[in-house]
């Protein structure tokens, strides 16, 4: 029986119909009430019971590769069928297509860059593959930094150095830049107060993929060099970007804090958008969300850049996009932004601004 059994296998594997005649045949042949299949249960009703334990399981596969091969090529024979019956008049309406939708970051990107061209910011794009000087020495990093270390940040073999370089370009790795902060050296490097600038892009950390956390993340940074800025224009500008994106009823709080490249610093938290300040698992129940840093800029950094610091000051401040979508549309998994989920992405088709 085992020897039947092998030999019509192989008969199967290889049984390709060209008409649905041929595959009739071979349901006739198998699958029919007198067919191969049908002898064999007959058969294996005689076996012993230990030979019933081994032989049942092949019996079972060898049937269910009967049925497989009649299926397939069932379906494929019908489809055809299908498509030749189908009247071809050219005169019908095509298929068309589906429009598609903006992605919730992208969207959320544009709102944050309209907010702040009403105050007169222009944007700055920059390489997402940055040099030591610009992606950390030039916003006052110290050596002994934990950002300079292999487990926060993605480091690249160095470039060949070319004639035309700055010495500059050539300190340090290069890596995948951890900040669009960047961009702003860059900018402040090759033009002259006053600036007034975002910077959105793609950022790069070495962290654990998880609901809060990814090996890449979007941000939007913005700087203000000219005469006189003070902190009282850092707060006026991000209290007018606060009600501008999350409503007039939104409160704001801004809590001491440290950064390298701004002196004095700030975290600045909002009332939780979800709960209203009441407490939830987002606001970790203490009814305020953290959205950015900020600060005023270190006078370290614009000498750096060659930008005199007892007769220009300035601010910047930073946030991260998936932050502020999360926030605004409630989105609790950081993953299902970069996971091409089409039911995710649809439910944003009708927020296109």
């Amino acid at each position: 029986m085992q020897s039947k059994i092998t030999q019509y296998t192989t008969e199967i594997e290889a049984f390709e119909p060209k008409t649905a005649e041929e595959l009739e045949n071979f349901r006739i042949q198998f699958l029919g009430t007198k067919g191969i299949i049908k002898d064999l249960f007959d058969e294996f009703k005689a076996v012993s019971p230990e030979e019933k334990r081994v032989l049942g399981k092949v019996l079972n596969e060898f049937k269910q590769l009967a049925e497989a091969k009649f299926n397939d090529y069932k379906d494929h024979f019908e489809s055809g069928k299908a498509e030749k019956d189908r009247p071809s008049d050219l005169t019908l309406t095509g298929e068309g297509f589906e429009i598609g939708g903006r992605h919730p970051l992208s969207l959320v990107r544009k709102e944050i860059v309209e907010i702040f061209k009403r105050l007169g910011f222009v944007v700055a794009e920059g390489p997402e593959i940055e040099d030591d000087w610009h992606n950390f020495s030039a916003l006052n990093f110290p050596e002994e930094h934990p950002a300079r270390d292999m487990q926060d940040t993605f480091f690249l073999a160095p470039l060949p150095k070319s004639e035309n370089q700055e010495s500059s370009e050539q300190k340090g790795a290069y890596a995948l830049r951890t900040h669009t902060s960047s961009v702003q050296v860059r900018l402040m490097e090759d033009g002259k107060p006053p600036f007034r600038a975002l910077m959105p892009g793609r950022v790069f950390r070495n962290e654990a993929i998880s609901a809060r956390a990814h090996c890449f993340f979007h941000q939007v940074e913005g700087l203000y060099v000219d005469e006189n800025v003070s902190f009282a224009d850092l707060k006026q500008t991000l209290y007018y970007f606060v009600q501008e994106l999350y409503g007039e009823g939104t409160k704001v709080r801004f809590r001491p804090s440290y950064f390298p490249f701004t002196e004095p610093s700030a975290e600045m938290d909002i009332s939780c958008t979800i709960c209203k300040g009441d407490g939830c698992q987002m606001c970790k129940h203490s009814g305020w969300v953290e959205i950015l840093g900020c600060g005023m800029i270190d006078p370290n950094v614009l000498e750096n850049v060659n930008i005199d610091s007892k007769k220009y000051t300035g601010f910047a401040f930073g946030m991260g996009i998936e932050r502020i979508t999360n926030l605004k549309y409630q989105i609790k998994d950081l993953r299902l932004f970069s996971e091409n989920d089409i039911r995710f992405l649809k439910q944003f088709q009708t927020d296109i601004i």
